[in-house]
């Protein structure tokens, strides 16, 4: 489909007045009326949209026994200890390479192909939630199908975007580990090495901030064009180039209104932690079930930038029109 030119609006683009259609939209998908197998439905399309952007608990590390070495807590300064222990780390690992790298490799391949599973369903899963949002419906099925080619288009492309990021950020995560470990084991902290670890980090966080402005833009508007449009990421990623070239202040106003906007959400749902005495945010960890539970919260995230973008002109509309009453018949003379 031909990309639709950046739309001249006739009136003042607001993040302000879209936030009650958004709370209305919430409203009639989940409450008028409630439908629990509905709410399920959805959430389900929500889980899948949301996998592997939640963080999950890390296990912790308990100890380590290499060979006749101990560590004692007591024994020397704190840069005495970590080189103690990275000389007995780095001596058990050089001892026991025959099953090491054939175990890492493995974890490393079985980690690499469930993260592509996760990053494929749940580019699946956003245009399914988007589906569901913008025609008020709890499908599973009619838009798994429907959107296939387009979710694997913004598959490779998220793809691409995390290698690009990995190769840009590990070596920056490295050049920083390497910088402190050799002040650390060296026992002297140097004003250059002190300077290149304040730098990396700084440069980091910028290419970190880069990274989540270009999966914001990705999921709030490229994704909603693709559902429009019906073509691949890459024509999406063009078409809302030129709408974010046409309206920069606009957009930039829209992701700071987006900060503010989370923070409010985000003490809602810390004050319904605090009166459940902690019960719902016990239940929020839980996979699927938490999402459940905020599937009013991620309605209104999926359905407020849905109504900014419409605000471009009804080429970017995913809400269906309602249909024109009939016309009434001129009563007789």
């Amino acid at each position: 489909m031909a990309i639709q030119p950046p739309s001249s609006h006739p009136h003042e683009i607001s993040v302000t007045e879209i936030i009650e259609p958004a709370y209305e939209r919430v409203k009639r998908m989940l409450f008028q009326p409630f439908n629990l197998i509905k709410w399920i439905t959805i959430g389900f399309c929500a889980w899948l949209a949301g996998l592997g952007e939640s963080g999950g608990g890390g296990g912790g590390f308990n100890g380590f026994n290499g060979g006749n070495h101990t560590f004692n807590s007591n024994d020397g300064s704190p840069a005495e200890q970590l080189r103690h222990v990275y000389h007995q780390a780095s001596d058990y690992v050089l001892g026991n390479l025959g099953w090491i790298i054939p175990l890492a490799t493995i974890v490393v391949l079985v980690l690499l192909a469930l993260g592509l599973l996760v990053l494929w369903l749940s580019s699946r899963g956003k245009f399914m939630f988007l589906h569901c949002v913008a025609l008020d419906t709890a499908e599973v099925e009619v838009p798994w199908r429907k959107f296939a080619g387009a979710a694997n288009s913004l598959f490779w492309f998220r793809l691409v975007l995390s290698l690009i990021g990995m190769v840009i950020a590990l070596p920056l995560v490295a050049f920083i580990v390497i910088a402190i470990l050799r002040m650390v084991l060296r026992n002297e902290v140097d004003v250059a090495g002190v300077v290149s670890v304040i730098v990396l980090v700084l440069v980091l966080i910028m290419v970190s901030l880069v990274f989540a402005l270009i999966h914001k833009f990705l999921v709030d508007f490229v994704v909603p064009i693709m559902f429009l449009r019906g073509g691949n990421c890459l024509s999406a990623w063009r078409e809302f180039g030129g709408l974010l070239a046409a309206n920069a202040g606009n957009f930039c106003l829209y992701i700071l209104f987006q900060i503010v906007l989370g923070m409010a959400i985000g003490a809602i749902v810390m004050l319904v932690v605090l009166v459940t005495c902690c019960l719902a945010g016990c239940l929020m960890l839980l996979p699927f079930v938490g999402t459940v539970l905020l599937l009013p919260v991620l309605v209104f995230k999926r359905a407020y930038p849905l109504y900014y973008l419409a605000q471009f002109g009804p080429q970017y509309d995913v809400f269906p029109v309602p249909p024109a009453l009939p016309a009434q018949p001129p009563p007789s003379a």
